[in-house]
């Protein structure tokens, strides 16, 4: 089966925004992306693109074609609670019974607040990078990003994002493989 065809370049109106590539959070993402050989195409958009929906319309592509960067509160057995970063479609509500029932050593899972994104990601919400967190968080990718040749994700701010691919997820985040939806 042949992948669907993301955009190869960013639209024209997207191009004009300002480079926010020097902006501390996104050089945190870029370095990172640099340690694994990645260097990505990082598009400055215009406005805020703090939902797929948004980030996919200023990119003329599917939401579905958007890596949501979404923070879980997982809730282990024995009563600890770490973070969980779920690298989803835009186009998927993650199923936090699904995940909990397939990841064998959470309990379930909820969703974080504003402070707990900040605090183990280093991003606020609407620019939470799939990488540059300032520890290593534990990460699942949603299988179906794998149907598309490109998907962008956010870059360390809210007008920001780069394109890569589901393969390039997994190995930069050391991610692992699962069905969120």
């Amino acid at each position: 089966m042949t992948a669907p065809e993301g955009p190869t370049s960013a639209p024209d109106t997207v191009a004009s925004s300002p480079d926010l590539t020097a902006h501390p959070a996104v050089r945190r993402v870029l370095d990172t992306l640099a340690r694994h050989h990645v260097v990505p195409q990082v598009v400055s958009l215009p406005d805020a693109a703090r939902t797929a929906a948004a980030a996919a319309a200023a990119l003329g592509i599917t939401p579905a074609e958007i890596a949501n960067s979404l923070i879980f509160r997982a809730h282990a057995p024995d009563q600890s609670i770490s973070p969980v970063l779920i690298l989803t479609s835009g186009a998927h509500k993650v199923d936090l019974v699904k995940v909990a029932e397939l990841v064998d050593d959470i309990d379930h899972l909820d969703r974080a607040d504003a402070d707990f994104v900040l605090a183990t990601t280093g991003f606020t919400i609407g620019g939470v990078a799939p990488v540059g967190h300032p520890v290593p968080v534990r990460t699942l990718v949603d299988v179906s990003l794998s149907r598309y040749r490109h998907v962008w994700a956010a870059a360390g701010h809210s007008h920001t994002v780069f394109r890569t691919t589901y393969e390039e997820l997994l190995r930069v985040t050391g991610g692992h493989a699962i069905e969120v939806a």
